[in-house]
């Protein structure tokens, strides 16, 4: 059984190419709880959640499929592309089971957080339907600690838009006096109705390409600075913003010069010419967040490295450094750190005065209370 535990261990944790194993596990995991991924069962979904988990009891960089699981987990949640709620909370069951409370906590929280919103949308548009909105509103609100950060993005909202925002605004506050609203526009998503020539289209596409499609309604011509001013939106954000509505499978804007590369010197239009066989269309945008954040990861494995040292040493109260290395690496439960990260967390405690060296021997730790 050892030699069997140690030869899946070794193999696990050796990674190919430029991804992690902890990121494949993770995309797989994502495609079989997507909907629109595999057709798979009740049973065939949990049988490979199963095995998905196994293999990950292997793993010595549990934090990183975590910080990965976790973003997926949320793009999921918040694009409506989870194909079932049940088989979401048997994964972070088979995680909790595997890791404790402690692993699974935010990622149980997101999934209470959309169960309460659903009950609040009920009561904000019995609100709406006093103020004979055109647009169909819905507001989910999300607790800050249990998601993963996402890029704050400033937008000049339409006013339509902002009338809407101003009534949920003025309805939560009174509901929730002790809480405060920042609106992450790079999450929401819309259903616009769009008319090219004759034929009428149901666009899905994300909040920030509803607000810049508004800017071309009635058929206007704008350079990209002109876009850039008038929606306010930083450069990195624009760009992939229009590249997805003029340069992707649906082309609804078009942009002169042609090209696949979004410059500075565009100009862009509403595509006069439009036609697709389908009425309802999806248009993706690429996302302004990454995956995963490394540094992030790093912060926080540097911050479980010093408190298990200090929980060691406030125990121990004397340790020579082997000793102090081989209790850190057998208490860190989500990853293994090298001997020389373990070093250098130890140097930055001794600054802090956390714990001191011996006086008579280099290699002896004392704590210091």
């Amino acid at each position: 059984q050892k030699a069997l535990k140690d030869a899946f261990v070794e193999f696990v944790n050796k990674n190919v190419g430029q991804h992690t194993n902890a990121e494949f596990m993770s995309a797989y995991c994502d495609r079989i709880l997507k909907s629109g991924g595999d057709k798979l069962s009740e049973a065939e979904v949990e049988s490979n959640l199963e095995k998905v988990v196994q293999l990950f009891s292997y793993l010595t960089e549990k934090d990183l499929f975590a910080e990965i699981y976790k973003n997926q987990l949320a793009k999921r949640l918040l694009n409506s592309r989870s194909a079932s709620n049940d088989a979401e909370k048997v994964m972070i069951s088979k995680l909790k089971m595997q890791c404790g409370t402690h692993f699974t906590s935010k990622m149980e929280g997101m999934l209470s957080d959309l169960a309460v919103g659903a009950d609040q949308r009920n009561e904000f548009d019995d609100r709406m339907k006093e103020h004979n909105s055109k647009i169909d509103f819905a507001v989910q609100v999300l607790t800050t600690g249990f998601w993963p950060t996402y890029k704050a993005v400033s937008v000049a909202v339409p006013d339509e838009m902002k009338k809407c925002m101003d009534i949920f605004k003025e309805w939560h506050d009174k509901r929730h006096q002790q809480r405060k609203l920042a609106w992450q526009f790079t999450l929401g998503n819309a259903s616009v109705r769009a008319t090219f020539g004759k034929k009428t289209y149901d666009l899905q596409i994300t909040t920030l390409q509803a607000i810049a499609l508004k800017a071309f309604n009635g058929g206007k011509s704008m350079t990209f600075m002109e876009l850039k001013d008038l929606l306010n939106l930083e450069e990195p954000v624009l760009k992939p913003l229009m590249h997805s509505l003029s340069c992707g499978k649906y082309k609804v804007i078009t942009k002169s010069p042609s090209g696949n590369k979004i410059n500075t010197t565009d100009t862009f239009a509403a595509n006069a010419k439009f036609s697709c066989n389908m009425r309802k269309i999806r248009i993706p945008m690429a996302s302004l967040d990454a995956s995963h954040n490394s540094k992030r990861v790093e912060e926080d494995r540097g911050v479980a490295i010093d408190a298990c040292i200090v929980r060691i040493m406030k125990a121990r109260k004397t340790l020579k450094h082997q000793q102090l290395n081989a209790e850190v690496l057998s208490q860190l439960a989500f990853f293994k750190p090298k001997p020389r990260i373990i070093k250098k967390r130890i140097e930055g405690l001794i600054e802090r005065e956390y714990i001191e060296r011996s006086t008579e021997n280099g290699q002896v730790y004392n704590y210091l209370a």
